[in-house]
């Protein structure tokens, strides 16, 4: 096994050989997890798995999880760069057992992989347990036959029971257990002791291979209850493992590093192959590219801020090494090459990929050098070894630089950084973060209930109607319940159900269940544990019992109108890459039965044609009227088939193909029209930007799309009478009125002007003499900005030398305006004039030292204000 490719292979290869399935890696944004911000562990895909909510098709998997950790708990992001191991991105290999194997079979399968398979010599390799587990213990000393010199327990921290380096929990309560791990011994010459000992923080001993055997239930007491079927949870990280078996110490000397860093050298023109900066750009042009081609895009807050964050400080590493020019988008390629064949979406989005590091690269490059221009003049200025909270908050907030970019060059300058003083500033961007981090995720199924209940088998794709189905749970609450009375709110599971709960953006049916006098009204149908279909509602009347037998009837009229517009999503999903490239990608959608929402990656509003094709392309396959048609079969057959995926969707093994005719064929478990005539119509009502790179479309399609179009018809023929013009006739007519209403605009303002002269003779004779100085000092009712500025120049000319102070009183405050003559400016400033008078008015304003505008809050006050400009001219002179 020479490289990285061979040693993931080989990994697979191995469980595969012991009945393993091998489970493709998901995607960084967990699928409905609202506790994570990126996947981070091999078992994140499993979690509801091994809380017994959701069930696999098999009892053992295997897989190399791509991982991410550079946000929230688990956060890397500042020793990359400064360490031999630490990644935003690395690849996890693991293992799971779920109720299948155990400790026995978990350690003979590690310890047969990596001194058989990697044939790494058993005296190179330590190992640990939890401090009470002589189970594990007795496996790896009596049965493998490791020597008890190098096998160490680990005990709890200092008095907290079960919170141990070898005791794995979930949360605070739910399933926990021991943990054994492997640890790899790089030798003498490596400062370090074994794992255990007080010089175990050394880099001799690395731990490679931690095995996690849940075998308990915690209870919020801290009790610990044994797991009716314990399971296995391993992770080992493969670039860890990579090192080992080609001989180097530093993850970064490994092939795949190798291979990134020679082409960030080459891109940044740097000579010295060991510069930290370059092993920063390699790390990074992982974690970013992958985050960028499951999806994520640079952003302000939330998840596509901390893609924001690596990717510039990776683009700040390449200036360090003295490189202006684009460069980090340009390692997407080298990128590919070493990574494209394990994960082929990355070279499918290739150049999608690029274009948004281009992008960026691009944007920040722009603030990049006045921000450092900032930070280097305020490190000048310095008086201690501190940069101050305030320059921090600045950096971040006027030229982009995230705080820890801030962090990492004060470490290259032995100085600090005041960050209380920096989340001080902080706090309101903070909270609107907290807010955008809040991910939704699916809804809650009790494990020991999800344990025993079969999968709802949904009849929805071929009926409205269901005469009889069983009532398997009620929930009320989250919490199951044996009966329900009238009035009463709740989830209820079927055996058998029409209704489709919600899910790929398709909202749930509503409708009634109905026994006898009983009518339980569903308001919501929703996805429990990823199998089970919750009705949720009302029980109108009657009584309700588990194991009732019910009628259950789904709105069939509001149906029709989700499947018209869940079917022409596809179809302008399609015409949309058609039209604007392969580049499109979805990034969310809403199916209801008014409209539709559809999300995608795109980087320029759509013009007026490209919409008009995008109908044009739907509305003729519309017509052409072909047969939806409906597949079953394994999803890379199905991808290699060219399916289309939808963005966060969660997909099984076994997926659902759905084909429109040889225009759009796409990975969709919801419910469409049987044939694409039968959404009638379709037609684009908006499209607008939601954030950066990333589109929406609204449209509207069927009976809908009709009346859409009907009440704009009303709406143009109403119009149209008020015009006085036929509907054909209307652009034509109105901007007949729009040149109307200019001319008069133009006419109002040569009024105005006449008026401003008119004000300036009246008010000229007002003017009083203030120790020499010619001084006017009036309230103008109804003057509007531009009289008001053309009055003070009319009062300039006619008196010659002096000081004007003109006000207003609006309907939003007061509005003034001040002007000095030019041989009086080295005395009076127009400006402070008139803030003299916009402090007693509730205002401020600035301007030139001939001419400045305030405005106020405070009306009644205006009448003294102005009468006090004289005395305060008088202190002036």
């Amino acid at each position: 096994m020479k490289t990285t490719a061979d040693i993931r292979q080989a990994f697979l290869d191995f469980f595969a050989e012991r009945e393993h399935r091998v489970v493709a890696s998901s995607s960084l944004v967990p699928a409905n997890d609202p506790t994570l911000l990126f996947t981070n562990a091999g078992m994140n895909q499993f979690k509801d798995v091994f809380l017994g909510s959701e069930k696999r098709a098999y009892t053992r998997a295997a897989s190399s999880q791509r991982c991410v950790r550079a946000g929230g708990k688990h956060n890397d992001l500042e020793n990359v760069g400064y360490t031999a191991r630490h990644h935003t991105f690395f690849e996890m290999l693991g293992n799971f057992s779920f109720g299948d194997y155990f400790k026995k079979e978990a350690i003979e399968f590690a310890w047969g992989f990596l001194t058989g398979t990697c044939g790494l010599p058993p005296e190179k390799l330590w190992v640990t347990v939890y401090a009470d587990d002589d189970e594990a213990a007795e496996i790896w000393l009596n049965h493998i036959g490791v020597e008890p010199e190098r096998l160490s327990r680990i005990g709890d921290k200092p008095g907290k029971r079960y919170e141990s380096d070898n005791f794995w929990a979930m949360g605070e309560t739910g399933p926990c257990g021991p943990c054994t791990e492997i640890f790899y011994d790089h030798g003498p010459e490596i400062p370090g002791g074994p794992p255990g000992t007080p010089e175990e923080d050394g880099d001799r001993y690395i731990e490679v291979w931690n095995l996690v055997f849940m075998q308990f239930d915690r209870s919020a007491d801290g009790t610990l209850h044994p797991l009716p079927a314990p399971c296995v949870d391993t992770g080992m990280g493969l670039e860890r493992l990579a090192a080992i078996l080609q001989g180097v110490h530093s993850n970064y000397q490994i092939d795949v590093f190798e291979h990134l860093i020679t082409a960030a050298a080459r891109l940044t023109g740097a000579t010295d192959r060991d510069a930290p900066s370059l092993k920063v750009i390699a790390d990074h042009i992982r974690a970013c590219a992958f985050l960028i081609a499951d999806g994520v895009l640079p952003a302000n807050d939330g998840r596509g801020y901390v893609l924001r964050r690596i990717i510039r400080r990776a683009i700040r590493h390449g200036y360090k090494l003295g490189c202006e020019d684009l460069f980090f988008c340009k390692m997407v390629g080298p990128l590919a090459e070493v990574m494209g064949e394990a994960y082929p979406e990355l070279a499918r989005q290739r150049d999608d990929v690029a274009a948004v590091l281009e992008r960026e690269e691009r944007r920040f490059g722009e603030t990049l050098d006045q921000g450092m221009k900032l930070l280097e003049q305020a490190i000048a200025g310095l008086e201690d070894a501190v940069i101050p909270g305030s320059v921090a908050f600045k950096l971040y907030d006027t030229f982009g630089f995230p705080i820890d970019l801030t962090r990492d060059i004060a470490r290259e300058r032995e100085l600090e950084v005041d960050e209380a003083g920096f989340e001080q500033a902080m706090e309101a961007q903070r909270e609107r973060a907290r807010a955008a981090g809040q991910f939704g995720g699916g809804d809650a199924m009790p494990a020991d209930l999800a344990a025993e209940l079969p999968a709802t088998d949904f009849l929805g794709y071929t009926q409205h109607f269901a005469e009889r189905a069983e009532l398997l749970a009620i929930l009320v609450d989250g919490r199951p319940v044996e009966c329900l009375e009238a009035g009463q709110e709740a989830t209820l599971i079927l055996d058998r159900t029409p209704f489709y709960a919600e899910s790929g953006g398709q909202v749930g049916d509503t409708g009634v269940l109905t026994a006898g006098g009983l009518r339980f009204r569903v308001a919501d149908t929703r996805k429990l544990a990823g199998v089970y279909h919750g009705h949720i509602g009302r029980l109108e009347t009657g009584e309700l019992a588990r194991g009732q037998a019910l009628a259950a009837q789904i709105d069939a009229d509001r149906r029709a109108d989700i499947v018209r517009h869940h079917s022409a999503t596809h179809l302008m999903h399609s015409a949309l890459r058609t039209v604007l490239g392969e580049h499109v990608q979805q990034k969310g959608s809403l199916v209801a039965p008014d409209r539709l929402r559809f999300d995608f990656s795109h980087h320029e509003p759509l013009s007026d044609e490209q919409i008009a094709e995008i109908e044009r392309m739907v509305n003729a396959q519309i017509q052409a009227n072909a047969e939806a048609e409906e597949r079953q079969m394994a999803y890379d057959q199905a991808i290699a088939a060219g399916a289309l995926a939808f963005f966060g969707d969660k997909y099984g093994d076994e997926v659902r193909v759905l084909r429109f005719g040889d225009f759009s064929t796409e990975l969709c478990g919801g419910t469409h029209v049987d044939r694409m005539g039968d959404i009638g119509l379709f037609k684009i009502i908006g499209e607008t930007g939601i954030s950066a790179g990333v589109r929406r479309i609204e449209a509207v399609a069927g009976r809908v799309a009709v009346d859409w179009l009907q009440s704009l018809d009303r709406s143009v023929r109403e119009v149209s009478g008020r015009l006085k013009a036929s509907p054909e006739q209307m652009a034509e007519r109105i901007e007949q009125l729009l040149d109307r209403s200019r001319q008069l605009e133009k006419e109002l303002e040569r009024l105005k002007g006449k008026l401003a002269s008119a004000a300036g003779s009246d008010l000229a004779g007002q003017a009083v003499d203030v120790a020499g100085v010619k001084l006017i000092s009036a309230h103008l009712d109804g003057a509007d900005p531009n009289g008001l500025r053309e009055t003070v120049d009319q009062l300039k000319n006619k008196l010659g030398s002096g000081v004007i102070v003109l006000g207003t009183a609006t309907d939003s405050g007061v509005r003034l305006v001040a002007g000095v003559t030019q041989d009086l400016t080295g005395k009076v400033k127009a400006g402070e004039v008139v803030n003299f008078v916009a402090a007693q008015v509730g205002g401020k304003g600035g301007g030139r030292p001939d001419f400045a505008q305030a405005g106020g809050s405070d009306a009644a006050a205006l009448p003294d204000a102005l009468a006090s400009v004289r005395g305060w001219l008088q202190e002036q002179l």
